[in-house]
């Protein structure tokens, strides 16, 4: 269980937090109104190859914004963008303030500092323990002494539940039990936006509603923005404040998880619903399949009564 405010436990962490924090701000840096993350009429392509086409979203700051799609969509890249791992082929990609695009290396790094990134399948390492995954962030990043890294590291761990489970390596860990993991480390340095890359792929259902409930748990205690990027759409709609939903790089849908439920377009009401029958088709396009086979030209040299006879 979560901390809650005013206890003691409570009032400890949230200072440390805060000194963690203040680490990682610039001097400089003119917190705007209500707006976090602003892309502008984003493009971006592989080559020849369009990927995003004139995204535009608005990201408040403390909210559960998901991004969501079929595989291919762009939302994956889009993660990647915001965090500046790649450059947008046009457009912008305002963050607190900063243009990713314009900034240096170091200005980059210092931006990532203050992410939180929950990969698709945990990417714990494999050879440090569940403790030293935790605290790595720490050790690389702050310069505390090692039994302030030791109590944040626990507080991290009771946050998701798993305090008792230090000392275990990720092999001896069940898929829910490492993506907790990976969480804790994810949010170790109480970081200013946390994206999570399909966070509830491969698990139960009931370490997906653990999961799904500490995305918003975690989200409202240290005042985080989170961005999720997912397929379980029904869990999702139920802990995010709104959705963007995009087809083939480009937005095609975004509102409340309840106007996402009542939207009429054929499209996303396939994607919200699980439909089989819709705009997307279970065949790859191609040709027709009985000319493919060749199938006609066999009827006609087979002889009458043959084999391939109607």
């Amino acid at each position: 269980m979560l901390a809650k405010p005013g206890h003691p436990g409570s009032l400890v962490a949230l200072t440390i937090s805060f000194r963690i924090r203040t680490l990682f701000q610039a001097t400089n840096c003119v917190v705007s109104s209500e707006i976090l993350i602003e892309i502008k009429d984003v493009n971006f392509a592989y080559g020849r190859r369009p990927i995003l086409t004139g995204i535009n979203m608005i990201i408040p700051r403390g909210k559960v914004v998901a991004l969501m799609g079929i595989s291919g969509s762009g939302k994956t890249t889009l993660l990647r963008l915001i965090g500046g791992v790649m450059k947008p082929t046009s457009g912008e990609i305002w963050v607190d303030g900063e243009c990713t695009s314009a900034l240096d290396q170091e200005g980059i790094y210092r931006l990532r500092r203050r992410m939180g990134m929950l990969f698709q399948f945990g990417a714990l390492f494999t050879d440090l323990s569940v403790f030293d995954n935790v605290a790595f962030q720490m050790r690389e990043h702050v310069d505390l002494p090692e039994s302030m890294i030791r109590d944040l590291v626990m507080m991290k761990l009771h946050a998701v539940g798993l305090r008792g489970a230090h000392k275990l390596m990720p092999a001896e860990l069940s898929g829910g039990m490492a993506r907790r993991v990976a969480l804790a480390r994810a949010i170790a340095l109480d970081p200013m936006i946390m994206m999570y890359d399909e966070p509830f792929t491969g698990l139960d259902p009931i370490s997906l509603g653990v999961i799904a409930n500490l995305v918003r748990q975690l989200n409202d205690t240290l005042g985080t923005t989170s961005l999720v990027v997912t397929h379980d759409v029904q869990e999702a709609l139920d802990v995010v404040d709104y959705v963007y939903y995009l087809s083939d790089g480009k937005m095609m849908a975004h509102g409340t998880p309840d106007e996402i439920r009542a939207n009429k377009d054929p499209l996303v009401h396939q994607f919200v619903y699980g439909e089989a029958e819709g705009p997307v088709e279970y065949q790859y396009p191609s040709g027709e399949y009985a000319a493919e086979l060749k199938l006609g030209k066999r009827r006609e040299a087979s002889p009458p009564g043959g084999r391939h006879a109607a």
